[in-house]
């Protein structure tokens, strides 16, 4: 189950988790977290495990029916749990999104694949660095719908 960070008591530990998938220090961390705190089109929302926080996942909503996954982390402890896949799934969930996205690089885009996302070279993006788009349609018999 996702939880809202919008008011959770910890910022200090969405703060790491943040930093971690920015590759940003906590300066930058920080101020990404406001942009979440802020934004209404933007939702952080964090995976817990006994009571720790395990994982977070970062999207902002769409005009139409979409959503893109800006940040997702799991504690390095944790990983290969399937906590990472878990969060996404719970998002799969939410009635109002049709279309999930993200953006990301070499090394997740095996992850997305795994998830269930179509995963596009954008070739290099940056001096160096290959970007990937992942994209993936979600059924409406795969969300909550009441």
């Amino acid at each position: 189950m996702l939880i809202s960070l919008k008011n959770y008591w910890d910022r200090a530990a969405a703060e790491r988790l943040l930093a971690e998938c920015m590759w940003a220090d906590a300066a930058q961390a920080e101020e990404e977290l406001e942009r979440y705190l802020a934004e209404d089109s933007r939702e952080l929302l964090g995976a817990f495990a006994s009571g720790e926080l395990a994982g977070v996942i970062g999207i902002r909503h769409g005009p139409e029916a979409g959503a893109e996954i800006l940040h997702i982390a799991v504690l390095g402890r944790l990983r290969g749990r399937g906590i990472g896949a878990a969060m996404i799934g719970e998002i799969r969930k939410c009635k109002e999104i049709e279309t999930l996205q993200a953006e990301t690089d070499r090394d997740a885009a095996g992850f997305y694949r795994s998830c269930g996302f179509t995963v596009s070279s954008l070739g290099e993006k940056y001096p160096g660095v290959e970007r990937f788009s992942c994209v993936m349609s979600v059924p409406v018999s795969e969300r909550d719908i009441v």
